[in-house]
């Protein structure tokens, strides 16, 4: 099965907006490090941090899937040393944690969502968005009318997760997916909250799922579903111990979050 270079994507998007790896860590509340780590394909997300890393580059977790080998930058050149004397290589750079709030208070960055490359960020990221005709992006994009199981691109996502991608149609702003929480797996890592824009629906196919949606705790067995705003603070968590497996479909009203106040 496929496997999407989300990594990938979102660097070429953070590279667009000509923003840096600690400025995103800022506003998404994890170190620069393991924003590095994602980038580079080293670790994985978990399904709040990708949602807060979405948000605060203003595009939709269906943008991270849609790529082609010519939209991937190539790796960012290492920082210029501080004496003007040529050096043969940058001192690898110093690892900085910054103790910010968690995913789901993720401020999003100042960039529209699907903004231009932002000028003077360097021919690199500028000439990313030209690298693919849109004939071939769109043909990348659309996913269906059928697609059999070999097909689907399947995303491991941090702390026993699994997204399979089960369609798309260009120009909406969906996620189909078939979602399998391991034993003891969960949408936060951290055992925190996330809220994202858009609405959400979910139909359990197997095992049990508890999702915990603002003080309230609900116990999903196979063919429950569930209906809500993704702006209400929520997390699902495996506490079996089979997978738990079912179909969600996100629908990004691209209504941004946080609001504004």
């Amino acid at each position: 099965m496929p496997v999407p270079p989300v990594g990938a994507r979102i660097r070429e998007e953070r590279l667009k907006r000509g923003v840096t790896l600690r400025a995103l860590a800022r506003a998404v509340g994890v170190s620069a490090s393991m924003v590095s780590q994602i980038e580079t394909g080293k670790s994985q997300p978990s399904v709040s941090t990708l949602y807060a890393i979405t948000q605060s580059l203003g595009i939709s977790i269906e943008d991270v899937f849609n790529a082609t080998p010519g939209d991937i930058p190539p790796p960012e050149p290492a920082p210029p040393a501080a004496s003007p004397v040529p050096q043969p290589a940058a001192a690898p750079a110093m690892v900085v944690t910054v103790p910010s709030p968690g995913p789901e208070d993720a401020a999003p960055l100042p960039a529209a969502p699907h903004a231009a490359p932002v000028e003077g960020a360097g021919d690199e990221a500028a000439a990313d968005g030209k690298a693919v005709s849109s004939a071939a992006a769109e043909t990348l994009s659309f996913m269906g009318p059928l697609l059999r199981s070999g097909e689907r691109e399947v995303l491991e996502l941090e702390s026993g997760v699994t997204w399979e991608r089960l369609g798309h149609v260009p120009g909406t702003n969906v996620d189909f997916l078939l979602v399998t929480y391991a034993p003891g797996g969960s949408s936060s890592g951290s055992g925190k909250l996330m809220r994202h824009g858009g609405v959400e629906h979910g139909y359990l196919l197997e095992g049990e799922l508890t999702l915990t949606l603002g003080f309230e705790t609900h116990r999903m067995r196979p063919g429950d579903s569930v209906s809500f705003p993704s702006a209400t603070p929520h997390r699902y968590h495996n506490e079996g111990d089979v997978p738990a497996v079912g179909v969600w479909f996100v629908h990004d009203t691209e209504t941004p979050w946080p609001p504004a106040h």
